[in-house]
């Protein structure tokens, strides 16, 4: 328990902070950079002599984890959060203001009121990974655009259009290898790989995205919370008698969801368990999506089960625990 909290509201050229002591607000704009993250910690020295406050700030990335590693050097609880728990929180408030400085304000009450468990910073092995991955698809994203720019180019910047893709297939080519070679060389992670690609339908280009997700780090004791964490969860609509179409919860890590969907329509054919999973949901009625992304849930818990337990896929254990 927290008797300070210090909510940050971050971006990509300065923050805003407010701390929350006894119902009352001081608030305060830095840069993010090395300079403004030293005047924070500045500042909080001189209005918390004796007490270290918790720092609450939403998970933005590149934005926020810079100041959220500076702060946990210097000996600060940190929780970095996800930015839909906060606008949900918002919305229980009925909040209608919408500033940097309110917004830091809120993230201070949100931290406040649900104390949010403290963020363990990823170990180094998986921040390169985490940023290759990244690089991986911002390149896949330029790719597609230079594609669909060649559909309807001028003939005279098709030539320019062909030299920027054949540069961006090099880039994304040494990219993946890059990624590879990280993972061989690091024994913990070539381990896990190894584990993850006796899974049949999974190859290595989700299996570097699952090794980020699933690291140790996130603290996740279940397959359940990695589901919600990736956004798969089945969203329920139900009031009285009426009910709405399940859908997915869409809230969490994208990229994963994008990644995962061919390895869940391979394993619909290829993978005995998911298979098997997969005909017993056709059966009961589901549709084509339904069935792929509850095939996307099944291996988020085939991978967690397998990295926790140590041992490779084993189709007959699968199929007893399926039944």
């Amino acid at each position: 328990m927290y008797k300070i909290v210090v909510g940050v509201d971050i971006a990509k050229l300065k923050f805003d902070v407010a701390s929350l002591t006894d119902g009352k607000y001081k608030h305060k704009t830095f840069t993010n950079d090395e300079q403004g993250h030293a005047a924070f910690l500045s500042w909080l020295l001189t209005l918390f002599v004796n007490d270290k406050p918790m720092i609450c700030m939403e998970a933005t990335g590149a934005y926020s984890v810079p100041l959220a590693d500076y702060m946990i050097s210097q000996g600060y609880p940190v929780s970095v959060v996800n930015p839909a728990k906060i606008k949900a929180f918002a919305n229980s408030e009925l909040s209608r203001t919408k500033t940097d400085k309110s917004d830091a304000k809120l993230i201070a009450r949100y931290a406040f009121t649900m104390r949010p468990s403290l963020w363990t910073p990823p170990p180094q092995n998986i921040r390169v990974l985490q940023a290759l991955v990244r690089r991986v698809e911002h390149l896949l994203e330029m790719i597609q655009m230079e594609r669909n720019r060649q559909d309807t180019a001028d003939a005279n910047v098709v030539d320019s259009i062909k030299t920027v893709l054949a540069t961006l297939e090099a880039e994304l080519e040494a990219t993946r290898k890059a990624i590879h070679d990280h993972i061989d060389n690091d024994p913990e992670l070539k381990k896990r790989r190894d584990l993850l690609i006796t899974i049949p339908g999974i190859a290595e280009a989700s299996i570097a995205h699952l090794l980020v997700v699933l690291s140790d780090h996130h603290g996740f004791t279940s397959a359940k919370q990695v589901v919600a964490f990736t956004g798969l969860a089945p969203l329920l609509r139900e009031s009285g008698q009426w009910s709405g179409k399940t859908r997915i919860a869409k809230n969490g890590d994208a990229t994963l969801r994008k990644v995962l969907y061919m390895p869940a329509l391979s394993s619909w054919r290829h993978n005995p368990v998911i298979r098997a999973f997969c005909l017993r949901l056709k059966a009961n009625g589901k549709n084509g999506k339904a069935i792929a992304c509850a095939a996307m849930r099944k291996l988020i818990h085939l991978s967690f089960a397998i990295l926790k337990s140590g041992d490779p896929f084993d189709p007959n254990f699968a199929l007893q625990k399926l039944v």
